[in-house]
């Protein structure tokens, strides 16, 4: 048994592009600041926590795990079982200060450090990543179905063998991408594709409130991720890679697997 007390933090949203049980990547961070990677857990599987407990981000769980054999990146692990203890939730008190205690134990700062130690024999695959400025936020056009080639996967996938579950059944898909260009301590830019659960999910309510108006749902989220983060909030970024690209050894094979926002501490003068 490898029970391990997990404090989650990335969702990934789910894509039938990945591999047969990587259907959703599920990501957090040990007690001591280290990062571990899960999967597959199953979207039913967390659609039922939810339902069962409110299970949601920022929530320590204890879960029993096992690394994986036939993933290199030292943070990849694998279920043994699904038998989750839930166990409190962070909350956001404070500017996050419980959160930040966690997840702010290692923070990378530099792309240069960050790459090398990507690189063998660390290989390191899951970081917080502090950009020293968000330049832009980028919305690109996106295939509107999903291949049919990943429809037939995820109705050979078996990991609903344990889970009830409709695999006939696509999460829908967005038709856009979406990225942020940023620098690092050294001025250094990135643009890295948002592959967050959480931004997919806000368009899906931005195009309900819009009625259906695509071009609105953009400017909402675009809204909130540009506009509102960079003027409201200390954001960071939480970067993983996909094995596919860290395998090739890609030239940065990291895309930005969730965000990590508490408001701008307010600073007071004290008028004497």
């Amino acid at each position: 048994m490898a029970v391990k007390k997990i404090l989650i933090t990335v969702t990934t949203y789910p894509l039938p592009s990945r591999s047969y049980d990587e259907l959703v990547c599920t990501a957090g961070i040990l007690e001591d600041g280290s990062w571990i990677r899960v999967y597959p857990i199953p979207l039913s599987f967390l659609n039922q926590i939810k339902k069962d407990t409110g299970f949601k981000k920022y929530t320590w769980i204890e879960l029993d795990v096992k690394p994986r054999n036939d993933d290199f990146r030292p943070e990849s692990h694998s279920p043994n079982n699904y038998n989750v203890k839930i166990i409190s939730t962070l909350g956001t008190k404070d500017y996050w200060k419980e959160r930040k205690s966690i997840c702010l134990k290692n923070v990378y700062t530099s792309k240069t450090k960050l790459l090398n130690d990507s690189k063998d024999p660390l290989n390191v695959s899951l970081v917080t990543f502090k950009p020293t400025k968000i330049i832009n936020f980028i919305v690109e056009d996106d295939e509107e179905e999903w291949k049919d080639e990943w429809k037939e996967l995820r109705k050979q996938t078996d990991l609903f063998e344990e889970i009830e579950s409709d695999p006939e059944k696509l999460i829908p898909k967005v038709p856009y991408k979406f990225s942020y260009t940023f620098e690092d301590e050294e001025g250094i830019p990135s643009t890295l594709m948002i592959e967050d659960w959480e931004i997919f999910q806000l368009y899906w309510n931005c195009l309900r409130n819009a009625k259906g108006n695509k071009e609105v749902a953009i400017q909402k989220v675009k809204e909130k991720y540009f506009n509102i983060f960079i003027s409201k909030h200390d954001v960071y970024l939480f970067l993983g890679t996909t094995m596919q690209w860290h395998r090739r050894r890609a030239n940065n094979p990291f895309v930005i697997i969730g965000t990590f926002h508490p408001l701008i501490e307010e600073q007071y003068s004290l008028n004497l």
